[in-house]
């Protein structure tokens, strides 16, 4: 086993850290997943390969340990009552064989029963029940706080509002998969395509898109369904001590439940009932794709436990990906809602996987240029997973004369603006966030978003309305706007107009930080917004640096000073910004401290509690401002735990770690 990272694995640790976290926005928050199930799998397990075989390249942020999203900004949270977790998967019957044995010899037996079920191409839900009646609804979100979705949860036919029957616990957590089906899901996209709406890709993002809807009239006009497939926390009452008892509980409480699940001993059973199910997937209903096998009773899943994000006693069997051949007839350039640019090849249409595919992903430039796809190529496709057709591979002897390599753009194809590739990244992005049609939308979304300009009331839906009517097309067109032409929009009445012009001009006193987030500088977070604006002071010190200027502050590396600078280039962005600046926008510029002073440098901090004289983003600027890190949770690597009034759970954990906690009192003098 390696005991030291070369500086290639290191690289690689870290592109595979940054592709797997903008994939899983992707797939979470904006319900638009890029590449196949497949080929995320496949970026997972080399990263944790390396993180397995380098122990120091398994740093606590990473996307191996960690569930899901974030929570989306239009929602409320809710923290589960107990963690939602992802399950490790199995891509071949070697793999199922493997995980028995490893079962088998932790409890001790000769064979394991198991409760396999399909794995559903859906959306994981937890519905939270008191004394039988159903209160809270969330998303999986981060895997500790989803997204409060009870409102669309209650649209939803076969989710029982009030459970029936006896010994129903006093509290209750059901965790779950909502789902479309096939029928309903080219229904809704027949409708979509006579209204000139657009159409879903899948009925899994059709089912996220549906449950994230601010209107639950919209979810109501949706053909959702649920099938529950456990539990969460129970408290005031008692489960079966065995999990697929439990599953017949539930469906005596009103619960919908597969009909097909089975209780099978050893690993041979499993793998039948998967092959049985694999020949007959098409003929179900609803997508599937997999079988998961969970260790069928609860004393055996308590002694197996859990690693960072998956329990050790359950296993998610996928099934493998359909091919076929097809041919390249163009290579088009797709500008998505972050400004990336995904190259799509347009091929002769051919039935994969129970569809006719005319278009697959190329996932990014780095993928095309590897597998060197080429206009007249005949290439394999594959379905992987029933979401994304995409091109597996090139067939070479079938490669016509005179076909070159496809280039990269210099320009984007839908606004012109310069497109930004970092030296040995694999992404390449259109710098006109601000202007950029293809943007246009999620930019205002994340302009008006709470840790941003924290406009309420400016949510998703009405963004949509305000560009799609051409009231608004850049962010500064928002503080034009006024109640009257608010008000003649659908579902806008006089008084909510109000408000809202209200919540706009409140907007106009801001921060720096607050600012810089807003703009959706590439690669630039809430955490990186607060140091640059404590390191520069004011915009226009920031607007002017250099890559080198930037890469010397800490923790700004190569990617992110090449897209912080290209987006201060682009002359339509500083318009924009000019434009906010003249509607009013403005924040009280800091004071530039002394950078040569960076004596908090490599260590990392955790704020717990309400500090008396200063808020927690202003002992985090101040932090950051001296070459430390704030980080949201405890561990071994955290230096210190700043500990104000009634502070959370933080403060046990650090002691058991021997964290050293300060005081305010003592923070300040550090700060000193």
């Amino acid at each position: 086993m390696t005991t030291k990272a070369t500086p290639e694995q290191v690289k690689r640790a870290s592109e595979l850290r940054q592709l797997l976290a903008a994939h899983n926005r992707q797939y979470y928050e904006l319900d638009e997943p890029v590449i196949p199930d497949t080929e995320y799998d496949r970026l997972f397990q080399e990263l944790v390969a390396l993180e397995r075989d380098v122990p120091e390249l398994a740093v606590t942020d990473s996307p191996t340990r960690r569930v899901g999203g974030a929570v989306g900004s239009g929602f409320a949270e809710i923290v589960h009552g107990a963690p939602m977790l992802s399950l490790d998967n199995a891509f071949s019957d070697q793999d199922v064989i493997e995980f028995d044995r490893r079962v088998r010899e932790r409890l001790g037996r000769e064979a394991v029963v198991y409760s396999a079920e399909p794995k559903l191409d859906g959306v994981a839900i937890s519905l939270s029940y008191e004394h039988g009646l159903l209160v809270r609804a969330a998303t999986r979100g981060d895997g500790a706080v989803g997204e409060d979705v009870t409102h669309n949860v209650r649209t939803i036919n076969s989710v029982p509002l009030k459970l029936r029957g006896r010994r129903i616990p006093e509290r209750m957590e059901v965790r779950g998969e909502v789902y479309m089906p096939r029928e309903g899901f080219l229904a809704l996209n027949r409708r979509a395509e006579q209204s000139g709406d657009k159409l879903f890709a899948n009925p899994r993002n059709a089912a996220a898109g549906s449950l994230r809807q601010l209107d639950p009239l919209v979810a109501a006009r949706r053909p959702l369904e649920m099938f529950a497939y456990g539990t969460g926390l129970v408290t005031g009452g008692e489960l079966p001590e065995r999990h697929s008892e439990t599953l017949r509980r539930l469906a005596e409480w009103g619960l919908p439940i597969y009909s097909g699940v089975a209780v099978l001993s050893g690993a041979d059973a499993c793998l039948q009932y998967y092959h049985e199910l694999s020949a007959r997937r098409h003929a179900l209903p609803f997508d599937i794709d997999g079988v998961v096998y969970k260790v069928d009773d609860y004393s055996g899943q308590q002694v197996l436990g859990f690693v960072a994000r998956a329990p050790r006693w359950a296993i998610a069997h996928k099934f493998p990906a359909e091919e076929r051949l097809s041919r390249v007839e163009a290579i088009d350039f797709q500008v998505g809602r972050t400004g990336a640019l995904t190259p799509v090849a347009r091929l002769s249409p051919v039935f994969v996987g129970g569809a006719t595919v005319s278009n697959a992903t190329l996932h990014n430039f780095s993928d095309l240029h590897r597998k060197d796809v080429r206009v007249g190529d005949t290439v394999v496709v594959r379905r992987a997973g029933d979401v994304i057709p995409e091109i597996a591979s090139v067939v070479l002897e079938r490669r016509p004369a005179g076909t070159s390599e496809v280039a990269v753009p210099v320009t984007c194809p839908v606004c012109g603006s310069e497109v930004v590739q970092a030296d040995g990244q694999v992404i390449v992005r259109c710098s006109g966030g601000l202007v950029c049609p293809a943007q246009r939308k999620q930019a205002l979304c994340h302009f008006a978003s709470r840790r941003a300009m924290d406009i309420s009331g400016l949510g998703d839906q009405l963004i949509e309305q305000l560009v799609d009517s051409g009231l608004v097309r850049t962010a500064d067109d928002l503080y034009g706007l006024d109640s009257a032409r608010l008000s003649a929009l659908e579902r806008m009445g006089q008084r909510s107009a109000e408000k809202l012009i209200a919540a706009i001009a409140r907007s106009r006193k801001t921060t720096l930080a607050r600012f810089l987030y807003a703009l959706g500088i590439p690669e630039v977070g809430d955490a990186t917004s607060r140091l640059l604006a404590s390191y520069f002071g004011t915009l226009e010190k920031l607007a002017a640096a250099s890559e080198d200027q930037l890469q010397a502050i800490p923790d700004i590396g190569p990617v992110m000073s090449a897209g912080i600078a290209a987006f201060f280039r682009q002359r339509d962005n500083r318009t924009i910004i000019g434009k906010l600046r003249e509607a009013g926008v403005s924040w009280d510029d800091l004071p530039v401290p002394d950078h040569s002073n960076q004596s908090l440098h490599g260590q990392s901090f955790v704020l717990t509690g309400t500090l008396a004289g200063m808020s927690r983003d202003e002992a985090k600027a101040k932090i950051e401002s001296l070459g430390g890190k704030v980080s949201s949770s405890v561990s071994s690597r955290t230096t210190y735990l700043v500990c104000g009034e009634d502070p959370g759970s933080k403060l046990a954990r650090a002691v058991s770690l021997g964290v050293q906690v300060l005081d305010e009192q003592a923070l300040l003098a550090l700060l000193r």
